[in-house]
């Protein structure tokens, strides 16, 4: 009632005044607790786009994928550096053509690697499959699948040694290469006389012998033209075909590298005297067309049979190289020693004299002699063959051949030395080489007497057979 007093009010808290304001709920079952009073509104369209879908599909699994990816190369790069299973060192061949896959069989098989989806893995890993190298590889013990695979990619092959001795002939090249069993592959051709380096290649298993060919042609050229590039400007040689034709001559007439400059000299002066040269390697090239060595002493008929090669009836130079020279044989022929030598003669310890005019040489020739003579009464040695058969049609062999096969140049019948009692053939031997013997062969022939009365079919005497 108005005019009734009321007493004092208590404050009301927080809580009090929120609970007056919720409305009053009024309990349901559990089933009708668990729908939720409002439901989520719709995905928009944009949500909904395929290709918003396929794209998270896209990003979802390229994230598994780079999940996965580092994993596997965490777990396969311990593999790759682990140590491997082989005991002791061991020689692999990897042949030219073989695949990834096929390389990793290969070392498994051989114990190498003991599973072959790791080392292809690696491989393509590092992006390496197009770098691997034929070749034989030795592996050492425990040598992991990163080691290995390092040393295929770097072609650390095992090098074996081809040596190609100086002054051999092409044919004989082509032999030599035919008998290495680390080359492999026939020879489609054989090369050009005077056209290969003689010298010491390192090759591998598997490389082909063209491929080794190939290698000695362009080594020579490059060699050759640099050579004679500073030739001196007075050879009387007008091409360098003639300047290989005549260091192939210098390189079959000498083994001795100081002397080859000196031998050179004789044949250059005896160019610009318009000398024939008379030189016996040339003859045995076209007796035996480039195969090799004569097996027998030259006969004192084929000096005078027509030959192309046989520089004791020819002009000039023979029509082509007689062998492959060396370095040394180029240098020499570019570079002769400034002498006036027209001919030389064995010394008796493997190298030559040489003198300017025919009284020196003639001298050269009698000590020889007395060497040749002092060294047969020596110590008893074995006789050769050819000294102890009397002389007939019959033919004495080479009791020496050296690695090139040298016969040296002998002397033309003119050479003033007085007759002598026929010899045995060891007595007429040629004295540029104690090795070469020259017999007579007996045979009708009309004889030719030279300026100082000596005959073309008589034996040589005391020396008779020598450069002019």
């Amino acid at each position: 009632m108005p005019g009734d007093q009321q007493g004092p009010q208590r404050p009301r808290n927080t809580d009090e005044l929120y609970s007056e304001r919720r409305p009053i709920v009024q309990p349901r079952s559990p089933r009708q607790a668990l729908v939720p009073d409002h439901l989520p509104p719709p995905p928009s369209r944009r949500a909904r786009n395929p290709l918003v879908i396929i794209g998270n599909a896209i990003f979802t699994g390229l994230l598994l994928l780079i999940f996965a990816g580092g994993a596997t190369l965490y777990l396969g790069r311990g593999k790759l550096t682990a140590a491997g299973p082989l005991e002791r060192e061991r020689t692999i061949v990897i042949q030219r053509g073989q695949g990834i896959r096929e390389i990793a069989e290969t070392l498994k098989r051989e114990g190498v690697i003991d599973q072959v989806f790791p080392f292809v893995a690696g491989a393509v890993a590092f992006r390496v499959t197009d770098e691997m190298k034929a070749g034989e590889y030795l592996i050492e013990p425990h040598a992991s699948m990163r080691d290995v695979l390092s040393a295929i990619i770097d072609g650390r092959s095992i090098q074996h040694q081809v040596t190609i001795p100086e002054g051999l002939t092409s044919e004989q090249i082509v032999q030599r290469l035919r008998d290495s069993n680390v080359l492999t592959g026939e020879v489609s051709e054989i090369p050009k006389e005077g056209t290969l380096l003689p010298e010491t290649y390192k090759v591998t298993v598997g490389t082909t012998r063209d491929q080794v060919l190939q290698r000695m042609a362009a080594l020579q050229r490059r060699l050759v033209q640099e050579v004679w590039d500073r030739r001196a400007s007075d050879l009387p040689l007008k091409s360098v075909d003639e300047f290989i034709i005549l260091a192939s001559i210098v390189e079959k007439e000498t083994g001795k590298t100081d002397e080859r400059p000196r031998v050179a000299a004789v044949f250059v002066n005896r160019l610009n005297k318009r000398m024939r040269l008379q030189s016996d390697p040339t003859i045995i090239y076209g007796l035996m067309g480039g195969k090799g060595a004569l097996g027998r002493p030259l006969l004192r008929t084929e000096l005078d049979e027509p030959n192309a090669y046989n520089t004791y009836q020819i002009d000039g130079l023979p029509p082509g190289p007689i062998a492959n020279p060396g370095r040394a044989s180029l240098e020499a022929t570019a570079h002769p020693a400034r002498t006036r030598d027209l001919y030389f003669v064995a010394d008796g310890s493997g190298g030559h004299v040489f003198s300017e005019n025919l009284d020196q040489h003639a001298k050269n020739v009698a000590r020889w002699r007395d060497v040749e003579k002092q060294q047969q009464n020596s110590v008893p040695q074995p006789v050769p063959a050819a000294t102890q058969q009397p002389q007939s049609n019959e033919q004495p062999k080479d009791p020496v051949q050296n690695a090139q096969d040298q016969i040296a140049p002998q002397t033309t019948p003119s050479t003033p030395v007085p007759q002598a009692k026929p010899q045995s053939a060891a007595a007429g031997a040629p004295l540029t080489s104690p090795r070469t013997v020259i017999t007579n062969q007996k045979k009708k022939t009309a004889k030719k007497t030279d300026a100082a009365g000596q005959s073309a079919a008589t034996p040589p005497a005391q020396g008779t057979s020598q450069k002019q």
